[in-house]
């Protein structure tokens, strides 16, 4: 039981949800390794069923090194509009137990059930219900997380995936967190948990011995908030229905490289922001390159064309004009290069006039 005052706080994450689609509704797919992805040497995957990752596939890898990871693999166009239906009927049976919704994705979504529509005793009675709702109502399954806040309720639901149910009790937060690596806080990537173990800060007990003055001496506002997740503070609040505003990836390079060499990088990065744009109902309407010089300036390249990209092709092929726009010297070299798609509008939008601007940085 949580005691008064305190927000009782579920993360839901459908387990491979688009390759368990695709299993659900066809059997000859079940028990076998299915990888949602376009084939190509291109293509990245989108998901992979248990019995692929078996193999050490994963989301966001590319197609042609899970072909050879795992060569029995089903290969599966995705179909979005399939997985957007799907989604809104889990969307719906979260709705019989609280509007406080906040999507993530078409797969996952934090809950507030502080307060829940169907007057059940305790958070974990709820996410145990829903998660039998779904699976008996969807022939789906779906983990989920119960703490305090969204930080503690997301770590909850990866602990026991596939089809599990973990839940951190208020007074169990120090005990939970302290031994965990800092790589298992999200947000917390391949260059922040390095930098972090150069600083003998490999556990959230490391890092919570860390003055808050020397964690933002290193990463900035990053450093607050790492102090606090370390102490298992999160006091962000769940907003329904927030709007997405931009889907951005970036990456550095292992040396510094000039701009005619970045190409490949944004063809990389391109693929994986076009495939996580796909989980979105609503439309980008601009296109944004980011650049890192070797000096670490920043500056961005920004394009709205008459009408949205349509496919990672052509959203990779303006991505890519943009390096023409750069206009620094030739011998100038970059540590850094980032991909976006913002201006996220609801498909039913008339669509924006063109723009054509440059921005210091992503927004």
């Amino acid at each position: 039981m949580f005691p008064m005052g305190v927000r009782k706080i579920i993360h839901i994450d459908m387990d491979a949800f688009y390759a368990s689609v695709e299993q659900r509704d066809d059997p000859g797919l079940r028990g076998k390794p299915v990888v949602v992805a376009w084939r190509g040497n291109r293509s990245v995957v989108c998901a992979a069923s248990y019995e692929a990752r078996a193999y050490g596939v994963r989301s966001a890898m590319p197609a042609m090194r899970a072909e050879r990871l795992c060569p029995e693999a089903i290969f599966i166009p995705p179909d979005f509009v399939r997985y957007r239906a799907v989604s809104r009927s889990v969307r719906d049976i979260f709705k019989r137990h609280t509007d406080l919704i906040e999507p993530l994705s078409l797969d996952e979504a934090y809950l507030d059930v502080t307060e829940n529509k169907a007057d059940l005793p305790t958070a974990t009675r709820v996410a145990r219900t829903i998660r039998e709702q779904i699976r008996d109502e969807l022939n789906l399954t779906a983990s989920a997380g119960v703490a305090p806040n969204k930080f503690l309720a997301k770590i909850a639901s990866d602990w026991r995936k596939p089809d599990g149910l973990f839940v951190i009790q208020p007074e169990e937060v120090e005990t939970f967190l302290t031994p965990l690596p800092v790589g298992r806080i999200p947000g917390v990537g391949k260059v922040t948990e390095k930098r972090l173990e150069e600083l003998g800060i490999k556990t959230v007990g490391d890092l919570r011995s860390v003055e808050l003055a020397v964690l933002e001496d290193c990463f900035g506002r990053y450093g607050a908030r790492l102090y606090e997740l370390a102490r298992g503070i999160d006091n962000n609040p769940v907003v329904p229905d927030r709007p997405t505003k931009s889907i951005s990836a970036e990456d550095t390079f292992p040396q510094d490289v000039p701009l005619e060499e970045t190409e490949p990088m944004i063809r990389r990065l391109a693929e994986k922001v076009w495939n996580a744009s796909r989980k979105e109902a609503r439309i980008a309407r601009t296109v944004v390159l980011k650049l890192k010089t070797r000096e670490f300036d920043i500056l961005t390249r920004s394009l709205t064309p008459e009408r949205p990209p349509s496919s990672c092709e052509e959203f990779t092929g303006i991505a890519l004009s943009l390096l023409k726009r750069v206009g620094l010297r030739s011998d100038q070299k970059f540590r850094l290069v980032g991909v976006g798609l913002h201006n996220f509008r609801d498909p039913e939008e008339a669509p924006a006039q063109p723009e054509l601007f440059d921005q210091e940085a992503f927004e």
